[in-house]
Order: structure tokens, then C-alpha cells, then sequence
């Protein structure tokens, strides 16, 4: 049953905690650095009657106390310091006096700035990305699996439950993903979900500023961030900038009315994505849509208020600087004020411009898709200064394609058409594609368990543009039978516990299919990782012959050429390759790196049932 939630203005202006004789209760961000080009810092100090305080800064070097703002919750104020590049790390001291007692001190950190941060590297196209569910991965220390204090304790019998996967996991597997042919992980979100049920997931954020303590630390994850990096590995950092959750700490206690998106009762977002550009669209759709909620237990924030919007594009900021990410995934990117989001990806692009960030943009349409991407003249005039968009569109394509009967069109009809309006797109190499992901079935499940449609399937993603990504356990050919429950998607890994009967890490129990799988996609992203034409080489792909079930496409550049093959027929097939003339030239000498068939000047090859080449031209 629905809740009705929006009580909350009730208690806003009566808190009833109480702090004792410490004021303070927060400082958000925690610390800044010298050297940002975002400089003017907006602290968010939140204490019992805090407002109720006079504030002073004691005298610093090119730093300087500009407002003091008031909310109608009088335990918060808003203290807006300029940092000048003249300043020297240090400590900031802020005054805090009422009624002429003894002044509360609080000594606020300036950081020194690694001068590197802001060159940091983001994913592109020479990555291949490996999405982990933190929860569900590798339990690499039992002793946080519950942790005294949060609300859900583990419970690895429930599908739903907190089952024990930590960041000291995924710091023990990196060889494992490095070995595999990785060179980026996107972690889906690790920071405080401190919810009753169905915390695991991550995407009711209860504190911005803590990695949930059962998944490790703030200093865990910097570590892992650093080892990663010394692998040659890159960490994505998963980030929601539409909703909390409602057991937030400042739910409890709002600065204000509008620091979320309240309305008379509850109301779901209507998820109508076309409203954005609909010369037809009605107030009230626009409205929904942007401020509605997720669902009862996801507050949707309200980014049009000044210091959400700040809190927001620091907290973002605070925690590249701090960790030393590549990257960031953006949660329902679409759905928090269009205008703010432009703004929020503008200071970090302008803070970190080799930086890439990917949006998700859960729909089947390029013309929606691509309206977010840098770049993309809208009709509206809206600019974005987002790089990188998961391409859903794509992925549906495959999986229809995949799966279709040829009827008077060839069943890769729907791919090559959807790769064919890659026009709408200012940059369809910035694009992640991938097979599946945490919130749809396995792509094994979603191919009917059908092998040879599954290596098909890996065999595209590996080879098209955009910069691939593969679920974990997509690689031993993980799946979810019959259901479509999320905590059945995303199992636990095998041999991420001890004394899990089957271990993916060694082979232990893996069936000689799961095992075949696991190499398969060794080998192609490990070629992947080494293939520079795959990673900037032009495209050009053939229509696929009305009878015919081959999809041919090539990468190429001035000096090498890459043929690609993919045979959904259920027979071998004898293809001719004049109809390539125009790009192969009169024959073909090379090898597939797949079998490691040689071909010299032919004018036909031989393509095998269900089967795929990737022919490296001589």
C-alpha cells in the first residue's frame, strides 16, 4: 500500500532532538581543497537552533566569509566561503556565539590539491567496463556483514537481502577482472542505504558523504580507487542526483519545504519522456514527470531550490577529488530539472575536462536518447554537456534481432536500422552499450539460453562502436529462469563466499559450457583491449539481404581493416564477398582471432552455423 508521506512539513520547523551542548551536527562538504576552479563552497551546517548563532570567520589568506543564509528550519544555515587562489591549506576557523557565551569553534579543513586530480582520465573507448552489484560480488570481510546501528542486517537466504559483498571484494578480485580483459569497473552505488528491507541495492542514499560501513569506508573505497589505478584500471562511481532515501537523516528534519518535490498526496512520476520536446504536452505531464516520485521510499529532490543544487554539484565533486574515480554512471538522469542537470555536468566537465560521465536514459528511442548528449542541437535550445549515454536503444535491437524469426526481411533488419540512426547522436563512439545490465534480465535469460545467440551477442558488443559493458556473471552465463526479480538478477557470484560450492575465480564446479563462456569473453576482451581500430576506427556495415541471416560490418581506419561476421543461420554458410567490394578490395587475406583461421586471397569464406568471425585483414 501506498503511504501518504508528505507529513513531513508538519514536523519541519519542530525538531525535538536534541544534541546536548554541541551545536553542530554537521558540516557538508566535510573539507574543500585549494586549487578548485569551483571556489565559492557552500557549507551546509546543520545543528540543534544552530540559526539562532552568530557566525564569524577568523582572519585567512584569501578566504572570505561572503553570506550567511537562513532557511525556515532554524537547525540549518548556510555559510557561502570564497576560497582565492592566493590560499594556502589549512584549517578555517568558524565562530559560532549566542548570547555573548563562549563561541562554538569549528575548525573547517582546507585540503591541498593533488595537481594530477584535475588531468584524471575518464573511460572511453579503449575501455571495456565491468558492472559489479557490490552486495552481490565477493564478501571479502565477514566481519561488516552486519554492522550495529543500520537497520537491515545480513541475510544471504533472502533474495532481497544484505548478503555480505563488500569493497574488500571486489579489491581481491581485480586480478580476476583484469585478467578477463577489463580496464574499467562501474560499482553500482556504495554509499550509507540505511533502509529497513531491500537496502542492497543502493539507490536509496541515506548519507551522501559515507560509503555504507557494511560495504567498507570512505578510505576502503579510496584504496580501492588507487589499486585499481595501479592494476590499469579505471573505477566508475554510481550516482543519483533525483532521489534519496526516506530514512535520509534530513528527512527527519527538512531545511525547508521545498528542499524536496512535495505535493497534496502522493505522486509517481508518470515517466512520460517525450514531454520534454511535446509541442502538445499538457503542464501538469511536465510537471509529473520531473517531480513526481520514484516510488514512496524515494523522495525526489528538488534541484530548482539554490542550496540543493549546490549541495548536489559538490557533493559530486567532493567525492572525485577525494577518491580518484574515472568516471561516473548517473542514475535517471533524466528525470531530476533538465536545467540543473546541465549545470551539475557543467562544473564537473569544467573541473575535470578529460572526465566522462554516462547517463542512463532507459528507452528504446535514439531520438530521445540523443537528445542528451554534448553537443546535440535541440529544438528547445537546451545544451547539454553530457559525453556518454547507455544505449538502450542498441541493446533492445540486439536481443529483438537475436531472438527474431526471418520472415520476408532478414532478422537483423532491426539492428542494422537502430545502428543506422547513429546520425541523431553529436558522438555515438561516447555511447556504453552493453548486453544487459542490473536492472533486466541476464542476457543469457533473455536469449533463451540459447549458447551460440549469447557468443553472437558478446561477439557485437565487443566489436561495434561505443565502449562496451558486461554485467559480472554475465561471463560464466549467469542467468534468471522464470522470474524477473531483481534479487534473483543480481545472485551472488560463485566463489564469492566461503564455502560456495561452485567458484567462478577457480573453476570449481562450473560446467564446461559456463567455463567455455568464461574464456570466450577472456579472449574477446583481452583482443579488445589491444585492437586501437576497435577502439577509434571508422564504421561501415552491409544491409542484410532479405533472405539472408548474416550481418557483415567492418572497422577501418587508413591502414588496417577489421571484418566481422555474425551467422544466425542454422547451417553453415558459404558467403561471396563481392557485394564488400567496396571496402575489401577483390579478396581477403587475414585471420579470425576467434579460431584462428587463416584465409588468403579468398573470394568466399565459410561462416559456421550460428557462428561468428572477427578477420583481422592482412
Amino acid at each position: 500500500m501506498k503511504r501518504i508521506l508528505f507529513i513531513l512539513t508538519v514536523v519541519l520547523l519542530q525538531s525535538s532532538t536534541s544534541y546536548g551542548q554541541q551545536p553542530i551536527n554537521r558540516v557538508e562538504p566535510p573539507n574543500w581543497w585549494i586549487g578548485m576552479q569551483y571556489n565559492e563552497v557552500e557549507l551546509m551546517v546543520y545543528g540543534q537552533d544552530i540559526a539562532s548563532y552568530s557566525v564569524s570567520l577568523d582572519t585567512y589568506e584569501g578566504v572570505t566569509l561572503k553570506q550567511i543564509k537562513q532557511v525556515p528550519n532554524e537547525n540549518y544555515l548556510f555559510i557561502d566561503l570564497k576560497i582565492d587562489e592566493r590560499t594556502l591549506p589549512g584549517n578555517l576557523t568558524l565562530r559560532f556565539t549566542k548570547n555573548g557565551t563562549e563561541p562554538v569553534i569549528h575548525s573547517y579543513p582546507l585540503l591541498k590539491r593533488d595537481p594530477e586530480s584535475k588531468r584524471v582520465a575518464g573511460f572511453n573507448t579503449s575501455d571495456a567496463i565491468y558492472l559489479i552489484t557490490p552486495d552481490r560480488f565477493v564478501n571479502g570481510d565477514t566481519g561488516n556483514d552486519t554492522v550495529d546501528g543500520l537497520k537491515e542486517k545480513a541475510d544471504r537466504t533472502f533474495k532481497g537481502g544484505r548478503h555480505g559483498g563488500d569493497v574488500q571484494g571486489i579489491v581481491n578480485s581485480l586480478d580476476y577482472i583484469k585478467d578477463l580483459g577489463f580496464t574499467a569497473i562501474w560499482i553500482n552505488p556504495i554509499l550509507e542505504n540505511d533502509m529497513h528491507t531491500y537496502s542492497y541495492h543502493g539507490y536509496s542514499t541515506t548519507d551522501f558523504y559515507k560509503v555504507d560501513p557494511r560495504y567498507g569506508s570512505n578510505e576502503s573505497f579510496k584504496s580501492l580507487c588507487k589499486e585499481a589505478s595501479d592494476k590499469g584500471m579505471k573505477v566508475i562511481m554510481d550516482m543519483i542526483a533525483n532521489h534519496c532515501g526516506l530514512d535520509h537523516w534530513w528527512m527527519q528534519d527538512l531545511p525547508s519545504e521545498d528542499w524536496i518535490n512535495q505535493w497534496p498526496e502522493y505522486t509517481e512520476t508518470n515517466h512520460k519522456k517525450t514531454v520534454i520536446l511535446d509541442p502538445y504536452a499538457s503542464k501538469i505531464d511536465y510537471k509529473q514527470f520531473f517531480d513526481g516520485w520514484f516510488v514512496p521510499s524515494m523522495p525526489d529532490l528538488n534541484q530548482r531550490n539554490e542550496s540543493m543544487a549546490k549541495y548536489l554539484i559538490q557533493n559530486t565533486l567532493w567525492w572525485i577529488e577525494y577518491s580518484g574515480i574515472s568516471g561516473i554512471r548517473m542514475d535517471t538522469y533524466p528525470y531530476p530539472d533538465m536545467y540543473f542537470m546541465s549545470d551539475w555536468t557543467k562544473a564537473v566537465m569544467d573541473e575535470y575536462p578529460n572526465f566522462n560521465i554516462v547517463g542512463e536514459e532507459w528507452v528504446t528511442r535514439p531520438t530521445i536518447v540523443s537528445y542528451w548528449q554534448k553537443g546535440k542541437e535541440n529544438k528547445n535550445g537546451y545544451t547539454s554537456y553530457l559525453k556518454s549515454l547507455m544505449d538502450f536503444p542498441l541493446q533492445n535491437a540486439l536481443v529483438t534481432s537475436l531472438n527474431k524469426e526471418k520472415t520476408w526481411a532478414s532478422s537483423w533488419t532491426d539492428l542494422y536500422e537502430t545502428l543506422g540512426q547513429d546520425y541523431l547522436y553529436p558522438d555515438p563512439n561516447n555511447l556504453v552499450i552493453f548486453p544487459d545490465n542490473h536492472d533486466m534480465s541476464r542476457i543469457y535469460t533473455q536469449l533463451n539460453e540459447d549458447f551460440d545467440k549469447y557468443k553472437l551477442a558478446l561477439t557485437y558488443i565487443a566489436t561495434v562502436r561505443g565502449i562496451p559493458q558486461i554485467y559480472y556473471g554475465t561471463e560464466i552465463l549467469m542467468k534468471n529462469p522464470g522470474t524477473e526479480d531483481h534479487g534473483i538478477i543480481r545472485s551472488d557470484f560463485p566463489g564469492g563466499w566461503k564455502n560456495d560450492k561452485i567458484n567462478a575465480f577457480t573453476g570449481k564446479g562450473l560446467s564446461a559450457k559456463e567455463k567455455e563462456a568464461q574464456e570466450f569473453v577472456k579472449k574477446l576482451m583481452n583482443w579488445r583491449k589491444n585492437s586501437t581500430l576497435v577502439h577509434h576506427g571508422k564504421l561501415m556495415h552491409f544491409a542484410p539481404k532479405n533472405q539472408d541471416e548474416i550481418y557483415v560490418m567492418f572497422r577501418y581506419d587508413d591502414k588496417e581493416k577489421i571484418m566481422v561476421v555474425l551467422n544466425k543461420n542454422t547451417k553453415d554458410m558459404e558467403l561471396d564477398l563481392k557485394p564488400y567490394k567496396e571496402i575489401l578490395g577483390d579478396q581477403l587475406t587475414g585471420k579470425d582471432i576467434l579460431s584462428g583461421k587463416e584465409f588468403t586471397a579468398a573470394k568466399k569464406i565459410s561462416v559456421k552455423a550460428m557462428g561468428s568471425l572477427i578477420i583481422e585483414i592482412e
